[in-house]
């Protein structure tokens, strides 16, 4: 079967050196979920794969045991080229994503010429229950909405997510400062007027004046704003 398969092409990909660098930056899961297969490999496996008649076996045996399972899934499904088959496979997914690097990697080409109806997406995916699902939202509108198709609805879609769940603040706290970036004078008063929740204004505050695209005037303002 293609997904035992998979399983022999990953560890034959191993750097075990890398695998416990990985674990490192993705606390919430054991070290044996990792195998250590970097990136470039992952995605060059990925296009591969993607290739084949019988990729649709891997993509149907959710879960995964192995976060690389679930990164070459989240590149597989980031090559499509078919935006139907594409956000039904995406959908399919998102349940099973559990850490926020296979959501933050994850990105299909083929939405930017969709963006009408990733909006209808991306309006349901923003008010689910589950963790990455959020997250993948609102790096959907960061990725995709904020230069030339902006509209500040969707910012306030953002500003009125709550959660507990530390991915999903930092995630906001990301989209807001990449925001403050493109669309200063429109997001600004997300954070005059404290739109967003304490850590959340304080943590976009900061990633904000970490960013080379902001001005030493703003960031010299940005820090007044802080909420002690």
């Amino acid at each position: 079967m293609i997904t035992e398969e998979i399983k022999e092409g990953l560890n034959a990909r191993q750097d075990v050196e890398y695998r416990d660098f990985q674990s490192n930056l993705i606390p919430n899961v054991s070290i044996d979920y990792f195998v250590g297969v970097r990136t470039p490999e992952l995605r060059k496996y990925a296009k591969e794969l993607g290739k084949r008649d019988d990729v649709s076996e891997f993509l149907d045996q959710l879960p995964h045991q192995l976060f690389d399972e679930n990164q070459l899934h989240a590149f597989i499904i980031s090559d499509m080229k078919d935006y139907g088959k594409c956000m039904e496979r995406l959908n399919q997914f998102l349940p099973y994503v559990n850490n926020w690097a296979t959501c933050d990697q994850m990105s299909p080409k083929i939405f930017k010429k969709h963006k009408k109806e990733l909006l209808q997406e991306i309006d349901t995916w923003i008010k689910s229950d589950e963790t990455y699902t959020i997250r993948f939202a609102i790096k959907m509108l960061m990725e995709h909405f904020l230069d030339e198709d902006f509209d500040i609805k969707y910012a306030k879609m953002v500003a009125k997510v709550r959660s507990e769940e530390y991915y999903v603040n930092m995630m906001i706290a990301w989209y807001f400062a990449t925001a403050l970036a493109k669309q200063y004078n429109s997001i600004l008063p997300f954070i005059t007027e404290k739109k967003l929740e304490k850590w959340t204004h304080n943590k976009t505050i900061q990633k904000a004046v970490e960013s080379f695209r902001i001005t030493p005037e703003q960031k010299t303002y940005l820090r007044t704003l802080k909420i002690k």
